[in-house]
């Protein structure tokens, strides 16, 4: 198929950018779509032209780093799957797709599709970690966990950090990639210890980066994993509920 891209270049932070037009010429539908960028970036340095800048490393859909608007969509057009899952069957042989960086306050442009995710790593800083030492792995069985308990934790965990949620969403708001990694550490017992100041620590760190959440649901529809809104109304609940016990712990000191 050969097709027309319409590509957001901006050679730094504090560079205007624009779109730039480029022609992809005899693409398999076979392909992904991070391969078809790479086949055009090939085509460019044969030309002895800039190479189009764009996150990826595993492709496999695990580590989160791939993250492109194509169409005005996070990740693109099919539900469920990250940019580098992303097959050009997905696309008709004459489109002319655009493609454009994550588009979010808290996350600056570096160069052409590549934005600065840090504000994600200083969420994860102020508490997504279990800080208690244990020792070895302990048994499997040896702490009882409800089925439901860990299907739900497991869930949450799914959550690669992409940052399609935050891109998807009209406020730019964080509350579903907070929620998932809140609550797949709260939800299980090694996380029980820190519950109380993981949640405070976290949500207040997310707000100091990113806007409100107003539930417009877009976040859940962006996500390749499947996060479930559920988890930013537990993370709302234990928030509440945490600084009422820090709170009082405080005044107990």
């Amino acid at each position: 198929m050969d097709l027309t891209l319409r590509v957001w270049r901006q050679e730094g932070p504090d560079d205007e950018g624009r779109f730039e037009t480029y022609e992809a010429a005899a693409i398999s539908e076979d392909m992904s779509f991070l391969e078809m960028l790479d086949v055009v970036n090939e085509s460019l340095l044969t030309a002895g032209r800039e190479p189009i800048a764009f996150d990826h490393d595993c492709r496999e859909g695990i580590c989160g780093t791939c993250g492109l608007m194509i169409n005005g969509r996070a990740h693109g057009p099919q539900a469920g799957t990250a940019t580098c899952q992303l097959h050009m069957r997905e696309f008709d042989d004459g489109d002319t797709i655009f493609i454009e960086p994550w588009r979010a306050t808290a996350f600056p442009v570096i160069r052409d599709l590549v934005v600065d995710r840090a504000a994600f790593d200083h969420i994860i800083e102020a508490g997504g970690y279990i800080s208690a030492p244990t020792g070895s792995a302990p048994e499997a069985n040896l702490i009882p966990v409800p089925k439901e308990t860990a299907d739900a934790a497991m869930d949450a965990a799914a959550c690669i950090g992409c940052a399609a949620c935050v891109a998807a969403c009209p406020n730019g708001a964080a509350q579903l990639f907070t929620a998932a990694k809140v609550a797949h550490l709260n939800l299980l017992p090694q996380g029980a210890p820190e519950r109380w100041q993981r949640v405070e620590r976290m949500v207040e760190t997310m707000e100091r980066y990113f806007g409100s959440c107003t539930n417009h649901g877009e976040c859940e529809s962006a996500c390749p994993k499947d996060i479930s809104l559920d988890n930013i109304a537990l993370m709302n609940r234990d928030y509440l509920q945490a600084k009422f016990r820090n709170r009082k712990l405080a005044g107990q000191r």
